[in-house]
């Protein structure tokens, strides 16, 4: 499922760090309205991919181009502004903080007006949020936190939201939900770009899924041809 006009498009990127050549010529795109996988080992450079998209790190060339802007050199908080959500891997919600403040942090790019019907939109997708929206977020616990940097993106009202590692130390029945919460983003008309080391997962919730493996994209296909590709099954899929 090509498109014309991609949210996200990246050419030929090369990230370094010192001397280790992380990003080798990685090139993907997303359209609007999908929901792309990168899946990888781990050390595959998948999100260090992200980290470059969001401005943390730089390419030494190629091109990313976002709402057919290009933001090679955009600073990562005007990125926030322009609609790119990166949620981290590890979470780092604002301990100190409670739910509700954490939320409205989110909202910093956003007229003071959109912060009410904002909050609204986040505890629709996490009723759990709602009931916690009191509670310091350093004592929720690590899928409490998950949802909260996942709401705390969307208070920005992303065109694009990036989401590092979402299942990662989450116990199986937190990953079912976190990745329910994901399908529900996406039927809401959230663009998403995914990477997660759980390929199953993933793939069963992409439109379209990226393989990386030591720093370069080797395999690209729809979610449901990657789901049943036999090198993706022998390599990330137990089968």
């Amino acid at each position: 499922m090509e498109h014309t006009d991609p949210v996200l498009s990246v050419e030929g990127i090369n990230v370094y760090y010192g001397a280790i050549h992380a990003i080798k010529d990685v090139s993907f795109m997303v359209g609007a309205g999908e929901i792309v996988a990168l899946i990888g080992a781990n050390g595959a450079g998948k999100s260090t991919t992200l980290k470059t998209i969001s401005g943390l790190l730089r390419s030494q060339s190629g091109s990313i181009s976002f709402m057919g802007a290009d933001i090679m050199h955009a600073a990562p908080d005007k990125l926030v502004a322009k609609g790119l959500a990166h949620v981290p891997e590890g979470r780092r919600v604002f301990a100190q903080m409670t739910v509700e403040e954490n939320l409205e942090m989110g909202a910093y790019t956003r007229p003071n007006a959109e912060v009410a019907p904002g909050l609204e939109r986040v505890y629709n997708h996490f009723p759990r949020l709602k009931e916690r929206r009191r509670q310091v977020a350093g004592t929720l616990s690590g899928g409490e936190q998950q949802m909260l940097a996942m709401g705390r993106a969307l208070m920005s009202s992303p065109q694009l939201l990036m989401l590092d590692e979402p299942s990662m130390g989450l116990a199986p029945i937190l990953i079912d939900q976190i990745f329910e919460i994901v399908r529900e983003l996406h039927a809401a008309g959230t663009t998403i770009l995914l990477v997660e080391q759980n390929a199953q997962q993933a793939l069963s919730v992409a439109t379209r899924g990226y393989v990386m493996e030591t720093g370069r994209v080797t395999l690209t296909g729809t979610g449901s041809e990657l789901l049943t590709n036999d090198d993706v099954r022998k390599a990330y899929l137990g089968g």
